[in-house]
């Protein structure tokens, strides 16, 4: 999961919750001061929230755009119903046509998931395209994502977590992990072991088994993508548990899409070199 460095909102950001036709997401809003030179929507991935982009709001908003990061159906402060079904990816990436609506007619809206939140707008946008009409974003990021299913190890990991959710309850199975980690457990000041705490328990258990079952069987859908015409980037850290970098690598070479590699980033450059992936977005989005 990704782990937010901070969580005091800068001041130029505020929490809310967005209407739409599919229902509220809450989110985190971020205006730049001076003129907008577009929107950014921010997906994020698995048992992650909006959080996970704080960092990027306030760069992002200096750069003059308007950041909006949301809570997936089922995530943290969002919610959802206790029915695998509502949390498909189809579904998910229905929500997230239902939020990108939320901006229509308000200039450029450049779309970006993280991680599993990757394939979800992925499936937004192949959905779009189907349905013919002008596409609604003016640009594509995927970060930290792949083009099907996640890494063996990595799988066999979410697998055990898809079982546990059958049998235990958030709390039982989040004492587990912690024991797990034992000594490589990262260490995070109060605050912020709190929070990961309160937002693992806010999670709809449905939606972790029916996100989880798709990470571990996601079709590769790249060629499908790659015939869409609409920029794309594909942005990783230089190394990656969940995906491997060549992967992501090949994968922008399929959809022949910028590619941007961060230093010193793992799976989470949004969270670990905030100002440097701030900078590739901004340069991505002005182009």
């Amino acid at each position: 999961m990704s782990t937010p460095s901070f969580l005091k909102l800068p001041g130029c950001a505020r929490a809310l919750r967005l209407e739409t036709a599919r229902g509220a997401f809450a989110a985190l809003w971020a205006e730049p001061e001076g003129e907008r030179r577009g929107t950014a929507l921010l997906v994020p991935g698995y048992t992650g929230s909006k959080e996970d982009f704080i960092a990027l709001l306030e760069p992002l908003a200096d750069a003059g755009y308007r950041v909006v990061a949301v809570d997936q159906r089922g995530q943290y402060e969002t919610g959802g119903p206790a029915d695998e079904s509502a949390y498909a990816v189809a579904e998910l990436g229905r929500d997230v046509l239902a939020l990108t609506d939320r901006f229509a007619g308000e200039g450029d809206l450049h779309l970006l998931g993280h991680s599993f939140g990757g394939q979800v707008v992925r499936e937004a946008v192949l959905a779009a395209y189907a349905a013919g009409g002008e596409l609604p974003w003016r640009s594509l990021t995927l970060l930290s994502t792949g083009p099907g299913a996640i890494d063996p190890a990595e799988a066999a990991r979410t697998r055990l977590l898809v079982d546990a959710l059958a049998s235990m309850d958030l709390e039982s199975i989040w004492q587990v992990m912690r024991q797990m980690d034992g000594e490589a457990a990262p260490g995070h000041g109060p605050e912020i072991a709190e929070f990961l705490h309160r937002r693992w328990l806010a999670n709809v258990p449905q939606a972790l088994t029916a996100m989880g079952s798709h990470l571990v069987a996601a079709p590769d859908r790249v060629d499908e993508l790659a015939a869409v015409p609409l920029p794309k980037l594909v942005v990783s850290g230089v190394q990656d548990y969940a995906w491997p970098v060549e992967e992501q690598s090949a994968m922008a070479e399929r959809l022949h899409a910028l590619r941007a590699v961060v230093e010193g980033a793992g799976h989470s450059p949004n969270a670990e070199r905030p100002a440097e992936t701030a900078a590739a977005l901004a340069g991505f989005w002005a182009s």
